[in-house]
C-alpha cells in the first residue's frame, strides 16, 4: 500500500455528476457512439466501448439511451460526426489540467475551454505542455468491507496490478492498461465487486491545495464539466474532502 489515493477525486466527481444528470447521459452516450464507430459494437474486443458501458452502468444510464448510442455508432441510426481533441493548461497554484473533448465544432470547443481557463485564473497551453505529467492507468476501487486487504493485495498483484492504495473507505488497485482485463477477471473470479473501474490519466505528482486555491480549482473543474463538449477533466490538484458544498 502506498501513496495518495485517487478515489477522493473520483467521489467528488461522482457527486458533481449527480447534479448534472442530463449532461452526463449525453456525454456518456456520445462516448459510446464514438467507441462503436471506432472499434465495433462488441465490447469483448473493444476496450473503449467496454469502459464506456461500465461508466454508463455506474451512472445508471437508461438502457434505451445506451442502445440508441450503439445504433448511432454502428450507423443504423443517423448521428453527428464528432472530433476528439485534448486541451492542456494550468489552473490555480500551477495545477496541471488536461481536458478531453468530443465536439462537432472545433472552434467553439477551443473558445469555450480557453474562456474557462482565463476566467478562473489559469491559462491554456500548447499541446504537450502538461501531458508528460500524467500516465495512462487502470483504476479499480473496492470497498473495504468487500475484501480482506491481504487477500486483495495478493490476487491483484498476481494478476498484474502495479500497486494498491488504501483510502479511508476503499482500496484502490492501479494497473497498466494492458493488465486491466486480467485484474478485472481476477476480481470477478473471486466474487469481489468494484465500486468503480476505469482507465484514466493518473498524475505522477500531486500539488496539495487548500483554502482559496482549492475552491478556485473546484469551481474551474465544475465549469469545464458544464460544457457539453467536455468528456473528462484530469488534474494533479490534491484538494481537501471539504472543498465544496456538494
Amino acid at each position: 500500500m502506498s501513496g495518495h489515493s485517487k478515489w477522493a477525486n473520483i467521489k467528488r466527481k461522482k457527486g458533481r455528476n449527480d447534479a448534472v444528470r442530463g449532461k452526463i447521459t449525453t456525454k456518456i452516450s456520445r462516448e459510446i457512439t464514438i467507441a462503436v464507430r471506432m472499434g465495433g459494437a462488441d465490447p469483448t474486443g473493444n476496450m473503449r466501448l467496454k469502459l464506456a458501458l461500465q461508466k454508463a452502468k455506474e451512472n445508471n444510464i437508461p438502457k434505451e439511451n445506451i442502445n440508441r448510442a450503439v445504433q448511432k455508432g454502428a450507423g443504423t441510426l443517423e448521428g453527428q460526426s464528432y472530433e476528439e481533441i485534448v486541451y492542456e493548461g494550468y489552473g490555480p497554484a500551477g495545477v496541471a489540467l488536461t481536458i478531453n473533448v468530443l465536439t462537432d465544432n472545433r472552434n467553439r470547443a477551443a473558445a469555450d475551454v480557453r474562456h474557462i481557463f482565463s476566467k478562473y485564473g489559469g491559462n491554456m497551453g500548447e499541446t504537450g505542455c502538461v501531458a508528460w505529467m500524467f500516465k495512462n492507468k487502470g483504476i479499480f476501487v473496492v470497498a473495504k468491507d468487500a475484501a480482506d486487504e491481504d487477500t486483495l493485495m495478493e490476487l491483484a498483484l498476481e494478476a498484474g496490478a502495479d500497486d494498491i492504495k488504501s483510502d479511508s473507505d476503499a482500496f484502490e488497485i492501479i494497473t497498466a492498461p494492458e493488465a486491466f482485463d486480467d485484474v478485472e477477471k481476477a476480481l470477478a473470479d473471486n466474487h469481489i465487486p468494484t465500486e468503480h473501474a476505469q482507465i484514466t490519466m493518473v498524475p505522477d505528482n500531486m500539488i496539495t491545495l487548500g483554502g482559496e486555491d482549492a475552491q478556485k480549482l473546484e469551481t474551474m473543474i465544475d465549469a469545464f464539466d458544464e460544457l457539453d463538449d467536455v468528456q473528462d477533466v484530469y488534474h494533479n490538484g490534491d484538494m481537501p474532502d471539504d472543498t465544496d458544498e456538494e
